[in-house]
């Protein structure tokens, strides 16, 4: 997974530009974001705040590295069972 440029406190305070009023358009320029990429940020991240987010972002972390840890653990278990077949 790509990592971002912005950090956890740096989004929440992009966000909360929104919320006080400045249009997407001045904060997309202002911040080199696009515009895509803000109303993302706003639909998964909208309404936290930073020590939230980073919670978050934690935990996306962690349940990637999980999924590659049980991909590699079945690939494993597949092998095994296939060299177990032959033998027999």
């Amino acid at each position: 997974m790509k990592k971002s440029k912005f950090s956890p406190v740096q989004v929440a305070g992009i966000l909360k530009e929104f919320e006080n009023g400045k249009d997407v358009e001045t904060i997309s320029r202002e911040h080199g974001v696009s515009r895509a990429t803000f109303y993302k940020w706003r639909q998964r991240y909208g309404g936290m705040e930073a020590s939230e987010l980073k919670k978050v972002k934690a935990l996306e972390e962690e349940n990637a590295k999980l999924k590659r840890m049980y991909a590699d653990l079945a690939l494993e278990l597949d092998m095994a069972k296939h060299v177990i077949e032959k033998k027999l």
